[in-house]
């Protein structure tokens, strides 16, 4: 029987040691096994968290192996090469599919119930391929999607209305890359129209000048790698934000990414779309309204993902 007030982290990088330290501090979970092929990293990560539980929530947090998974009810994984300055997330894929293959085997191995929920890059051709070589339930392997490059429209928008960024209710879908798009036909401000909203705050006059924060978007973690290294801060509270929806069983929307079959016209892939976030994992891909070029964006998004996989020979069975 799966325990739900456990979690495992898999990989224990920037991105996976700070996901732990954001979880330990949320108390979202009472038991954590931290696993990293560098078992040394793990032991140490396990150390430097549990002289901080003093100051937090109770919680057994350690370094383990992928026994220590079997009652697990979410997987974390962040294993995999880190994106580089001037790499592109996609130039990623050969060398993280081989790890994953490992991971993924191993996991599935001790615990077939848990939810996968992958954060690696290229986070879609990764949910993928998690997807093929777990066998999972499809609504079970979820991958953090545009749930970030949501998040950080949402804060430049606030920035540039002067309204709070809680109030602007926007979404980037698609790949979590290059080809995202933000949804400019549905944004609104606390149910004022974006477009409205623009005319009447006399900020701009149209939305025109919104797609360069867009584009800021799209390329901030090419500027906050080339600054600091790597991204790590942002993505540890979006991925917080899915492990509540899901041990809350909150049935959030959120733009995660899912294997999608169907819905928006687009076959076999896996790629950011707002779904119904629970305790179940993925209940139901959200199909909302979509501009003429809006859609246009999102088969291109959805081709640029399936490029990926056909290079990569990845198929699902």
């Amino acid at each position: 029987m799966l325990n739900k007030q456990k979690c495992a982290v898999i990989g224990c990088g920037f991105v996976g040691a700070t996901i732990a330290y954001t979880l330990m501090q949320n108390g979202l979970f009472s038991e954590m096994v931290l696993i990293d092929v560098d078992e040394n990293k793990a032991r140490g990560e396990e150390m430097d968290l549990n002289h901080g539980i003093p100051f937090a929530k109770p919680a057994d947090i350690y370094a383990g192996g992928y026994k220590d998974l079997h009652d697990a009810q979410l997987v974390i994984i962040t294993a995999g090469a880190g994106q580089k300055e001037g790499q592109t997330r996609t130039d990623l894929v050969d060398q993280n599919l081989k790890i994953f293959r490992t991971i993924i085997g191993e996991v599935a191995k001790y615990n077939k119930e848990c939810i996968l929920l992958i954060v690696s890059n290229p986070v879609d051709t990764l949910t993928y391929a998690a997807l093929e070589f777990s066998g999972f339930p499809k609504n079970r392997v979820i991958g953090s999607g545009t749930v970030l490059d949501t998040a950080r429209l949402k804060y430049l928008m606030g920035q540039h209305l002067e309204v709070d960024y809680r109030n602007i209710h926007a979404f980037i879908i698609g790949e979590h890359g290059d080809s995202e798009f933000a949804v400019w036909s549905s944004a609104n401000v606390s149910g004022i129209d974006l477009e409205h909203f623009c005319e009447e705050c006399g900020k701009c006059t149209d939305l025109d000048c919104l797609h360069d924060l867009f584009t800021q978007v799209r390329d901030s973690a090419y500027e906050v790698i080339k600054c600091k290294g790597a991204t790590y801060y942002a993505i540890a509270q979006a991925v917080l934000r899915i492990c509540e929806a899901i041990v809350r069983d909150e049935d959030s929307v959120l733009p995660v990414c899912t294997y999608v079959d169907g819905p928006y016209g687009l076959h076999d892939v896996c790629i950011g779309l707002p779904c119904i976030v629970g305790r179940s994992g993925v209940k139901r891909i959200l199909e909302f309204p979509l501009s003429e070029t809006e859609h246009q964006s999102l088969e291109a998004s959805a081709e640029a993902i399936s490029s990926v996989i056909r290079d990569s020979s990845l198929r699902r069975k």
